[in-house]
């Protein structure tokens, strides 16, 4: 049975006053007081219902108080047992979640509760809709201004052993042939039992640990050959194909191997593993985390997209709120990121006018349709270093975007337009005599030195300029400060080293923490700044701090 509890029902007593007035007072002024009054009533427990008969069945655990139990866990970053047992016995959780009571019925949960309904959690992606009304909450309260914002992103290392190559094929095979033994017995005991007994032997298995280097190629031929082998063997078999292990085992042959047609033997392939730089980044990383990718510079495992709100030069200081996040395969780029991340806050009516981002964000793509779409003004550098040698920010434009003068201060004898690019032509004489000529993309031709240039190059080069001015500066220094919020996430909530695996899990995880992140900040805000927040009255004029 669905069990709810009416939040906008007011205490005739506070069931807490027992504390004292000193214990009280502090209780009030900490995360608990913000996450009861204002993030408990916000959260979506009605999508739950499904799940539950409305009348018949033993009453389920209280929703509020379950969800909200949800959040804190991530918040602190405790084990399963550990959240339990702050349920039980932690008196501001207790406060927090509106739990007045001592009976078993209100204070007490189990194990397989908080497992269930954070299943249901992840199946439906409930745990965005939480994200999103709860932190819209804050935003109201609070009255955070959208119009300024950063993004950037930030490492979620993978809970998993590093692999090999080695290790990988022989990780990836003993995972089939074990699934196979134990659901498909009779297939598993057609194979070759020789040449697969040191994948599933585990004093055997050791032999692919102690490969010297010199042995590397020949082995990973070897391994090629026994999972193309499996693969074959099975290929016609539809219940041994549905196996998740085989798709994996197929996932592994694709990024890892190639097959050539041997000349010598016809109707046969030659199987050999690719060399290490043509496996691609989205290659499968370890057979017990099959969404984890990989980047050069941070390893394997995830990368979570981070927007926040921030302040800038007005004297009135605002809460600095996580606004959207998103969990993505660490071997994304980026730059993929910006514009869905804008879309998400536009549904949303939390859309900047202004954001900041670093230069891999910054394509001319990306500010252009960010300009169009969502009329927000992307500021980030130009990726890449300044040239030594003249660009088109070197030249000066008229408004029509022609060249007036080159960097040496000469002007062009004509600058035409025939179709999607500009032709600047300069006289022979001058780019002859020019002391600057081998630094200048002019090309000679007989009758003059010519520049070709495109409204992207345009685009790219006022863009430089702009980034020299100390109005850029002014407001990018600002961007730093989310390097902070980083800092702090991994600080306060432990998002960079997760327990669990795959990416629905690490995005419950990383989103409930960025959740338990905002409720942190505003309680703070809220204590630091004197925030004196309005609530409305229940009908018997009692203020009683629930909605």
């Amino acid at each position: 049975m669905f069990n709810v509890k009416d939040n906008k029902q007011a205490y005739i007593f506070d069931p807490f006053e027992y504390l004292g007035p000193k214990r009280l007072a502090d209780l009030k002024n900490s995360w608990a007081e913000t996450f009861r009054s204002e993030i408990l009533p916000a959260l979506p427990v009605e999508s739950l219902r499904k799940y539950y008969h409305n009348k018949n069945g033993r009453p389920s655990k209280e929703m509020y108080s379950m969800l909200g139990l949800m959040i804190l866990q991530q918040m602190h970053d405790l084990t399963d047992e550990k959240a339990v047992g702050d349920f039980m016995f932690d008196t501001r959780w207790r406060y927090a979640l509106d739990i007045p009571g001592d009976s078993d019925q209100e204070a007490f949960v189990s194990l397989k509760s908080l497992w269930t309904i954070r299943k249901h959690l992840i199946e439906d992606g409930l745990y965005t809709e939480m994200f999103e009304k709860a932190t819209s909450k804050l935003a109201e309260l609070f009255k955070v201004e959208f119009d300024k914002q950063r993004l950037d992103s930030v490492h979620i290392q993978s809970n998993m052993r590093h692999l090999g190559r080695i290790a990988l094929f022989s990780r990836t095979i003993k995972k089939f042939l074990l699934n196979l033994k134990r659901q498909h017995r009779t297939h598993y005991d057609q194979l070759e039992s020789a040449r697969f007994k040191s994948y599933v032997n585990k004093q055997e298995e050791m032999l692919f640990a102690a490969v010297k280097p010199s042995e590397t190629a020949k082995t990973l031929s070897l391994l090629a050959e026994d999972t193309h082998f499996l693969l074959r063997q099975f290929s016609s078999n539809e219940k041994v194909k549905s196996m998740s292990s085989f798709q994996l085992l197929s996932r592994l042959f694709k990024d890892q191997c190639t097959s050539v047609d041997d000349l010598e033997n016809k109707g046969k392939k030659i199987i050999t593993a690719e060399p290490n730089h043509e496996v691609p980044s989205d290659s499968l990383q370890n057979p017990s985390d099959e969404d984890a990718g990989y980047c050069g510079h941070k390893g394997q495992g995830y990368q979570v997209q981070v927007m926040e709100t921030y302040s800038g030069d007005t004297d009135e200081k605002q809460l600095s709120l996580i606004t959207h996040i998103e969990v993505e395969s660490a071997d994304k780029h980026d730059a993929n990121a910006l514009l869905p991340a804008l879309k998400n806050t536009d549904k949303r009516d939390m859309s900047p006018k202004e954001l900041l981002a670093d230069s891999l964000y910054g394509s001319d793509d990306n500010v252009t349709k960010a300009k169009q779409d969502f009329q927000t003004d992307v500021l980030a550098p130009v990726m890449g270093t300044k040239s030594k040698d003249y660009g088109l920010d070197r030249f000066t434009l008229d408004r029509h975007n022609q060249i007036t003068l080159c960097p040496q201060g000469k002007k062009p004898i004509s600058v035409k337009k025939p179709n999607d690019r500009f032709i600047a032509k300069f006289s022979r004489s001058d780019c002859a005599s020019c002391p600057q000529l081998t630094n200048c993309p002019v090309i000679k031709y007989k009758k003059a030195y010519t520049y070709y240039y495109n409204q992207k190059m345009i685009s790219i080069s006022k863009r430089r300029q702009y980034e020299d001015t100390e109005s850029f500066k002014k407001v990018y220094r600002y961007r730093a400060g989310i390097e902070a919020t980083m800092s702090q996430f991994d600080r306060l909530t432990g998002v960079k080293n997760l327990r669990v695996r795959g990416l629905k899990a690490v995005s419950f995880a990383a989103t409930l923490k960025a959740l338990g992140l905002n409720i942190l900040r505003s309680a703070r805000f809220k204590y630091e700044h004197k925030v004196v927040l309005r609530y409305k009255k229940c009908r018997n004029t009692h203020k009683c701090g629930l909605y």
